[in-house]
């Protein structure tokens, strides 16, 4: 090779470098700011800066719906005040492309900023809002995505209004750059909610090793210790069921009162003020966090195979919330009971609540358990209200009692040697940690079925048809007696321990009991 060919070739490389230092940067985070400037108005102003798209225009999206709440949100609506302009400050034409996208006239544009005002009128668990006294933000509802392009990281900075002090969040923090967050992808930002300022921190508690905090807007006047002792109680226990902790720090995100709740991957927001510990009562309360933790095992990461990757546009539907809600329902006071938050008559008349709840209803006649689950998109989380009341059924409330008669019938076919928590590990071992995805249908009938080592063709009737469900049967595996005689009991159902149950009735009461 002569001089000026390597010249040559050391000028192709050195562009090639500067090319593939450009590309690099190219892949850097999503970066947003979002400040408060009009709390009076409950408006949010959001700064976004990300690459352009490789074409003459890039798409901005922003999701149709909050996971954990299945129904369709039209977050879109509350965008206003939309600006895109390009490295060099000059304005760029967009237009609105579908009912939750922009689409940006970005040819020759290397970097695109955006600013845009999210306007917010509801205080709700899935949706952003902000007053004079707290901000509450739903990263779906605010933080737009260029289509396509999920995996992307971002980079969240808040400015909280002067005097505000704290931000609550499941996202990791940037060290040395005040309330500023980071996530890998948009999957983990849109599943991190953000509680926004003068908050109150319990204090925190470490199960092997792992913190968990609570932390909350407003939070009232009550027992906090007894109330992180509990909490931790209830973490070990049900971390102890599942035989793993994944998450490196979780938080409880508490809002106010009257909000609902969502499960994330290693955080939940949940309504709470200490007023509602008096009205509500303590272990209602207790059984709420139960619900939403437990959730960030069974439906974050034992999942059926619908529910992620998400359909953001359109939603996720699926045949087995039964399994997602009815089941998180179900071990609600198994885990209370083992941690020894729960008596036996109280955890006898949840049982018994849940089954008056399903039989006292006429829509058990009309639909499925799987079709409650799939319909719940138009239906809502409770069954259809209006004349159409009476056709429906809730998964919340029938999935539990089903999950109640799978659990009796593993342990009286294996003589109270395994139960449904050896469903709920085998689901978790062996599709989150070695195959990184959700189940089937198929997959999860296999899983029962191993499990109980029989066939239980009777048992997913109750799933797939409105067959009455034996309860007799099944509770009588547990030593237990049901009138079901609606007219004695004036719509209720009573459950009673048998007069002189046999050993093994007893062992599975036992072990049903406490969970175990």
């Amino acid at each position: 090779m002569n001089f000026k060919k390597k010249r040559r070739g050391l000028c192709l490389l050195a562009a090639h470098c500067l090319v593939a230092g450009a590309i690099a940067q190219k892949a850097g985070p999503i970066k947003f700011t979002v400040s408060m400037p009009e709390p009076a108005n409950h408006t949010f102003h959001v700064a976004m800066d990300l690459p352009a798209g490789e074409g003459d225009s890039t798409r901005l999206k922003l999701p149709d719906w909050q996971p954990g709440y299945y129904q369709l949100m039209d977050y879109a609506s509350s965008i206003d005040k939309l600006v895109v302009k390009n490295e060099n400050g000059n304005a760029l034409r967009w237009v609105k492309s579908g009912k939750n996208g922009w689409t940006v006239a970005a040819k020759g544009a290397h970097m695109l900023h955006a600013e845009y005002d999210v306007k917010t009128t509801r205080k709700f668990v899935a949706t952003s809002y902000l007053d004079e006294e707290h901000g509450y933000i739903t990263p779906v509802s605010m933080f737009m995505h260029e289509a396509g392009k999920l995996q992307r990281p971002s980079e969240v900075t808040i400015k909280p209004l002067h005097g505000w002090n704290r931000v609550a969040t499941g996202l990791d923090s940037v060290p040395d750059k005040a309330f500023t967050y980071v996530a890998p992808d948009f999957d983990l930002l849109y599943d991190s909610p953000l509680l926004v300022g003068n908050l109150e921190e319990l204090p925190a508690f470490e199960v092997k090793g792992i913190p968990h905090r609570f932390i909350g807007y407003k939070l009232g006047d009550f027992d906090k210790v007894k109330l992180m002792s509990d909490i931790q109680r209830i973490v070990e226990k049900a971390s102890s069921l599942m035989g793993d902790i994944p998450y490196k720090h979780y938080t409880f995100i508490a809002i106010g009162p009257g909000q609902g709740g969502i499960e994330h991957l290693n955080s939940t927001t949940i309504s709470f003020s200490g007023d509602q510990l008096n009205t509500r009562g303590w272990n209602g309360m207790l059984g709420f966090i139960t619900h939403e933790y437990f959730h960030h095992y069974n439906v974050k990461r034992i999942r059926p195979i619908e529910l992620g990757p998400f359909n953001y546009d359109k939603g996720s539907k699926t045949n087995m919330l039964w399994v997602s809600e009815g089941l998180t329902v179900y071990y609600e006071p198994l885990i209370m009971r083992a941690a020894g938050l729960m008596g036996e008559q109280e955890f006898l008349d949840f049982f018994k609540k849940q089954i008056t709840n399903v039989e006292t209803k006429p829509g058990r006649l009309f639909q499925t358990l799987a079709q409650a689950s799939a319909e719940t998109w138009s239906d809502g989380p409770f069954g259809r209200t209006g004349d159409a009341v009476n056709k429906t059924i809730s998964y919340y409330q029938k999935g539990p009692v089903v999950g109640m008669l799978f659990d009796l019938a593993i342990r009286h076919e294996t003589k109270n040697k395994r139960s449904l928590d050896d469903v709920m590990r085998k689901l978790y071992q062996d599709f989150y940690i070695k195959k990184g995805r959700g189940f089937t249908e198929e997959e999860l009938r296999a899983t029962i079925e191993s499990v109980a080592g029989k066939n239980l063709d009777e048992l997913f009737s109750y799933i797939y048809t409105t067959a009455e469900p034996d309860y007799r049967k099944y509770l009588g595996y547990a030593g237990l007696e049901i009138d079901v005689t609606t007219e004695k009991h004036f719509g209720t159902f009573a459950i009673t321990k048998k007069a002189s149950p046999n050993a093994l009735e007893l062992e599975i009461f036992k072990g049903w009991s406490r969970g175990e």
